[in-house]
C-alpha cells in the first residue's frame, strides 16, 4: 500500500472545522489557498486559537505542518546526509525518494538505465538504506519522475507538502499546495519541526472559455509566463479559476502548475473539480475520491471570492482560452512567449537557428496519457501522409505507469514508427543529463519541458532551447523547421502541400493504468538494525560536518569579492548540473562547480576572476578555496532574481562551505533567499539597486554582521583600492528564528542540539 490513508483520513477529519473557525476569526470569505493553508498552520497556532489571525500577506512569518515530503535522489542526498546528522530515530511525516535525476539519456531505455545502476550503485545503496532506516518510501531508478509518481499516488485536495524540487508545484493539479523547497527545510519537516514561510500573496488567474484547435494546457502557462515574467510570480501562490479552469484535465492542471517555478512563483493550484475525481479514480483512489468529494464545497474558494476576485486576490490576470493561441517561450528563458502566428518571423527578425536539430516530449511537465494520445493523433495523421520526424526525436515518459499504459494502448508503436526513441523514464533531457553527440554548433531544439536556461539541456550555450506544448513539439518535429507554422500548412519532403488537423486524445485511459508493482519499496517497520556505510574515500558521498558559528570579532573584517555577476545567474549559474549531478552527495567535490557558469562584470568571461592577493586570475571555484586558506571570507555581488530556477540548496551549501559570508544583490529568488539563510549565509540586498554599479574588482569590504535584526538596515563599507569609502545600505529579510539559525551557524546546527 503506497498511499497514507490514516494521514489523509485525519486531514479531511479536521479540514472543514479549521476552514470554519479561520473563517470565523478572519472575518471575510476565503481563497482556496488560504484555506489549505490556515488548516495546516502549525500545531501550536492551532491549538491556541487566537493566533489565527489575517496574517499579513508578503509580511509575516508563519509556521505550518505539511503532510509529507517528497525527494528526488539528486537532492536527497544532501538532504538525508543532514538528516542523519540531525540524530532523529524516523520521519515524523510521510516521505518519499525517488531515483530519476542521475539517469543519463544517450541511447535508449533499456540501455541508459543499465547504465545508470552500474554507474550510480553506491549513491541508490545508500539512497535505499537511508530510506529504509529511517521510514521512507524508496521508488527506484525507472520507476519515474517524481512530480508524475507523486500525482499518480500521493497528492490529495486540500493537502500541503513540500519537496525538494523547484516542481513541486505539479501536484497543484490535484488541488494541493505543493511547495518547493531545499534539504535543510525537508529536514525540518522530517524532523517534526514546523516549517516556516512568508505568508505567501495571492494572484488570481481567471480562466475564461475553453481551448480549442492547437492549443493545449501547456499554452495557458507559456502565455502567464510572458505576462508575468521570470520573477513576476515571487512571493506568490498563483490561484487559478473560472469556468476555464473546470474544462481543463487533472494532468492539464498539473502542467500549468509545475511550470508556475518559471514565474518564481512559491506554488500554484488548481481548485477541486470532476477530472481531479476522476483521475483519483483512475489511478486506484477512489476512497481518496470519496472523501474529497463530500468536502467539494469547501475545496474551492468561496463563492464571494469567485464573484469579487479583485477584493480578494493581490493580482488578478485574465486569460481567454477562447483566443489562445500555441506559443512558443525562448530561447535561453522561459518567460520570452510568442503565439504561434508570430512565431516564424519572430525566427527570422532575431536569426534564431531555423533549422531544427531536435525535438523532445515528456518530463515531468508533460507526459500525461493525455498529452502522449494527443501527440499520437498527430502521429497518426503523419503516416498517412508518409511522413517521418525530420530531426532527432525523443520521448521520455514520466513514469513506469504511463510507459507501460501508452505501450498496451499502441500510443508508442504510433511514435516509434513515426522515428521516436524511447527514453528511460526519468528527467534525462531536461535537466542536462543528455550525452548528446555531435551538438556543439549553433542549433535549435524544441521540448515540452520547463527550463530552458543557456546550456541547460545540452551543456552547449549555442543550443536555442525553446518550450512548447507537445502537440506544438510535434508539429515542428514533422516541418523540421521553426520558420513553418504547421498549424497553416506545410510543405512535404516530395513536395506536396498539407494540412494537419488539429490534436485531439483521450484525458484518461478507458481501460485504466496499467499499475507499476515493481517500482516501489517499503521501508522497514523498525529500523534500527539496517546500516547506513559510507566510504571515507568515496568521491560520491561524503559525511556531512557542521559549519562553525559566525566570530563577529573577525569573520566580516577584511572581505573580498570573489566575483561581482553580471546578468541573469540561476542556479545552473551557481552549482551546474549535468555531468555534477554525480557529486550531489559530496559538498567538497561538488564545491568545484562554484559560480563557474556566472559571468563576470569585470572581463565577460565566466569562470575567470581575480585572486585579490596575487593578482592571478583563477577559477572561481579555485579563487574560493584559495581564499579560505587564508582565513580570509569573502562575497558575491549579484544583480536581479539570483538563484532563480532550481531548489538546488547546493547553490547555498558550495559558497557557505568554501568560506562566503554574504551575497549582495539587487534581488532574491525565493528558495535559494531561505536556503542560504538555513546554512548560515547572508542573503543581502542593495538598498539602492544603484549601488551594484559602486563595487569593483579590487574592493575590500567590511560588513555590521553583528548587528542583524529583523527590519533593521545593514552597512557594507566599500574601500576602494584609491583608498576611497563608499558606505552602502544594505536590507534583508531576517525574523528572529532565522537569526538563530545565522548564530547558531546554520538552522541545522539548532536542530541536532536539539532547539
Amino acid at each position: 500500500m503506497v498511499q497514507d490513508m490514516n494521514m489523509m483520513e485525519n486531514v479531511y477529519e479536521k479540514f472543514e472545522h479549521k476552514i470554519k473557525r479561520a473563517r470565523e476569526i478572519l472575518g471575510k470569505p476565503l481563497t482556496y489557498t488560504e484555506k489549505i493553508l490556515y488548516a495546516h498552520l502549525s500545531t501550536s497556532a492551532a491549538k491556541d486559537e487566537q493566533k489565527i489571525k489575517p496574517f499579513g500577506r508578503g509580511k509575516d512569518y508563519v509556521d505550518f505542518f505539511p503532510d509529507r515530503v517528497a525527494m528526488q535522489d539528486a537532492t536527497a542526498q544532501m538532504a538525508l546526509l543532514q538528516f542523519m546528522s540531525a540524530g532523529i530515530p524516523k520521519v515524523a511525516v510521510p516521505s518519499t525518494v525517488h531515483c530519476d535525476h542521475l539517469i543519463q539519456a544517450e541511447v535508449n531505455a533499456q540501455a541508459d538505465l543499465s547504465r545508470a545502476e552500474k554507474e550510480n550503485y553506491e549513491v541508490y545503496e545508500f539512497l535505499k538504506n537511508v530510506s529504509n532506516k529511517y521510514g521512507i518510501g524508496f521508488w527506484k531508478p525507472g520507476a519515474g519522475i517524481i512530480h508524475q509518481v507523486v500525482l499518480e499516488n500521493y497528492a490529495f485536495p486540500g493537502g500541503m507538502m513540500i519537496g525538494t524540487d523547484s516542481h513541486t508545484p505539479n501536484a497543484g493539479g490535484l488541488g494541493m499546495v505543493a511547495i518547493g523547497v531545499g534539504g535543510a527545510d525537508a529536514v525540518d519537516v522530517m524532523a517534526g519541526i514546523p516549517w516556516e514561510l512568508k505568508f505567501p500573496k495571492i494572484i488570481g488567474v481567471k480562466l475564461k472559455g475553453s481551448l480549442s484547435g492547437w492549443a493545449s494546457s501547456k499554452d495557458i502557462i507559456l502565455k502567464l509566463a510572458g505576462i508575468l515574467t521570470v520573477k513576476g510570480g515571487t512571493g506568490y501562490i498563483v490561484e487559478y479559476f473560472g469556468e476555464g479552469a473546470e474544462s481543463l484535465s487533472c494532468t492539464g492542471k498539473a502542467t500549468i502548475c509545475n511550470m508556475g517555478a518559471e514565474i518564481g512563483a512559491t506554488t500554484s493550484i488548481f481548485p477541486y473539480d470532476k477530472s481531479m475525481s476522476n483521475y483519483l479514480k483512475k489511478t486506484g483512489r477512489s476512497q481518496v475520491a470519496n472523501m474529497a468529494d463530500k468536502l467539494a464545497h469547501e475545496l474551492k474558494p468561496d463563492l464571494d471570492v469567485l464573484q469579487n476576485p479583485e477584493k480578494f486576490y493581490d493580482k488578478v490576470v485574465e486569460i481567454d482560452l477562447d483566443t489562445l493561441e500555441p506559443h512558443v517561450n525562448g530561447p535561453f528563458t522561459p518567460d520570452l512567449a510568442t503565439p504561434i502566428s508570430e512565431f516564424a518571423a519572430a525566427v527570422k527578425a532575431n536569426q534564431w537557428p531555423s533549422q531544427l536539430s531536435a525535438a523532445l516530449i515528456g518530463s515531468c511537465t508533460n507526459s500525461s496519457y493525455e498529452d502522449i494520445d494527443r501527440v499520437t493523433s498527430l502521429a497518426k495523421q503523419a503516416a498517412n501522409l508518409n511522413l517521418k520526424a525530420r530531426c532527432d526525436f525523443l520521448i521520455t515518459p514520466g513514469s513506469e505507469q504511463i510507459r507501460a499504459t501508452i505501450e498496451r494502448d499502441g500510443q508508442l508503436g504510433v511514435l516509434e514508427a513515426l522515428g521516436a526513441t524511447v527514453m528511460s523514464n526519468a528527467c534525462g533531457p531536461c535537466i542536462g543529463q543528455w550525452k548528446r553527440h555531435g551538438s556543439q554548433e549553433k542549433n535549435s531544439i524544441v521540448t515540452s519541458f520547463n527550463r530552458n536556461f543557456t546550456a541547460r539541456n545540452d551543456g552547449n550555450p549555442l543550443t536555442h532551447a525553446f518550450v512548447a506544448s507537445p502537440e506544438t513539439v510535434m508539429g515542428f518535429a514533422l516541418t523540421g523547421d521553426l520558420s513553418i507554422d504547421f498549424t497553416k500548412e506545410f510543405t512535404t519532403s516530395d513536395g506536396k502541400k498539407v494540412l494537419l488537423n488539429p490534436p485531439h486524445g483521450a484525458e484518461l485511459p478507458e481501460n485504466n493504468f496499467v499499475r507499476d508493482e515493481h517500482g516501489f519499496l517499503a521501508p522497514a517497520d523498525d529500523g534500527t538494525h539496517v546500516q547506513v556505510n559510507i566510504d571515507p574515500q568515496s568521491q560520491r558521498l561524503q559525511v556531512l560536518g557542521s559549519f562553525s558559528a559566525p566570530d563577529f570579532e573577525k569573520d566580516f573584517d577584511h572581505l573580498k569579492l570573489l566575483i561581482k555577476v553580471k546578468g541573469k545567474c540561476t542556479t545552473d549559474h551557481i552549482s551546474m548540473a549535468g555531468s555534477w549531478l554525480k557529486f550531489r552527495g559530496h559538498l567538497d567535490n561538488i564545491s568545484n562547480n562554484l559560480l563557474i557558469g556566472a559571468v563576470n562584470q569585470f572581463n565577460d568571461e565566466a569562470n575567470k576572476v581575480k585572486n585579490a592577493f596575487t593578482g592571478q586570475t583563477d577559477s572561481v571555484p579555485a579563487t574560493a578555496r584559495a581564499y579560505k586558506a587564508q582565513n580570509v571570507g569573502w562575497i558575491v555581488i549579484g544583480e536581479e532574481n539570483y538563484g532563480e530556477g532550481s531548489s538546488r540548496e547546493h547553490a547555498a551549501l558550495e559558497p557557505r562551505y568554501l568560506g562566503g559570508k554574504a551575497i549582495i544583490v539587487k534581488s532574491f529568488a525565493r528558495i535559494h533567499e531561505t536556503n542560504l539563510k538555513k546554512q548560515g549565509m547572508l542573503p543581502l540586498t542593495f538598498v539602492s539597486a544603484a549601488d551594484y554599479d559602486k563595487i569593483q574588482e579590487d574592493d575590500t569590504f567590511s560588513l555590521n554582521a553583528k548587528d542583524l535584526a529583523p527590519g533593521q538596515q545593514l552597512t557594507l563599507r566599500v574601500t576602494h583600492k584609491s583608498g576611497a569609502v563608499d558606505v552602502i545600505m544594505l536590507n534583508h529579510t531576517f525574523n528572529e528564528q532565522q537569526i538563530g539559525w545565522f548564530k547558531a551557524g546554520s538552522a541545522l546546527n539548532l536542530i541536532a542540539a536539539g532547539r
